[in-house]
Order: structure tokens, then sequence, then C-alpha cells
């Protein structure tokens, strides 16, 4: 039992998709944000997921919640397709550095994107430091 828990460990650590549930069961959407400063994930960062829809063009909040110690933000959506539509991950990244005692140049990251094929997964990173961020689209 304690090698499948560290098998397990192992397989979150290096990317498997069997050890970070990437399976049929898990979110289509994932976020992993890494602190490029410091070269560590960046975890305890408040983040928010939104969809803007159709009727007044406004933002509906999703889900509001908390990278875990590897930098990562499960169960941001329920299982299954995707609604097509435009989303935003909302990074308050001014709350991330205050706490480890950094100022910071951008007060919050905001990532705008449109989901066109629901039957996909997206995979939204962030690297991220006091004075520069990089998001692309990942696997």
């Amino acid at each position: 039992m304690r090698a499948v828990r560290r098998l397990r460990a192992l397989q979150r650590h290096l990317g498997s998709s069997e050890g970070r549930g990437m399976e049929s069961t898990s979110s289509p959407l994932t976020t992993h944000v890494l602190d490029t400063a410091s070269g560590l994930p960046a975890q305890g960062l408040c983040l928010c997921l939104s969809r803007l829809e159709d009727h007044g063009q406004q933002w509906m909040e999703l889900k509001k919640s908390y990278t875990d110690s590897d930098g990562r933000c499960p169960g941001l959506l329920p299982p299954g397709p995707m609604k097509a539509g435009t989303y935003k991950l909302s990074f308050d990244t001014k709350g991330y550095w205050k706490k480890r005692g950094q100022e910071s140049f951008y007060p919050y990251v905001e990532v705008v994107f449109t989901i066109t094929d629901e039957t996909l997964r997206f995979h939204v990173p962030l690297l991220l430091s006091p004075w520069s961020y990089t998001t692309y689209r990942g696997s």
C-alpha cells in the first residue's frame, strides 16, 4: 500500500495522466501555475473561472478556488463536456505575491479563451513571476 501511494505521488509530480486524474471522470479544463521566480509550483494562488453569457455579455462566475501544493486546481468544472463559449481564468497574483512579502507589477492576470469543440480537454498553464507572466494552450 505504501508503494502504491509513493507511485501515485511520483506520477502526479511527473505529470502522468494516471497520477493527476485525467481519466474520463475528471474536469475537461485544467490549469497549472508555476512560480518561475522560485522554480516551484504556485501553491495557494486564488483563481476564479467565469464564462461569458450571451444575454447582456456578462461574466458568470463558475468556480472560485486555490491552487494545491502542486500548483494545480483540480475540479474546475464537473466531468463531462464543456459548454462551448468564451471563458476567463482570473488569477489573484497580487494576493499571492503579498503573502510572500513580494511586490508585483501585475495585480491580477486574466486569461480569456474560447471553446468551440466541447468534446476536447483544455489545459491552461500559467508561468508567473512578480514582473512577468506567460500562458499558452497546453495539452
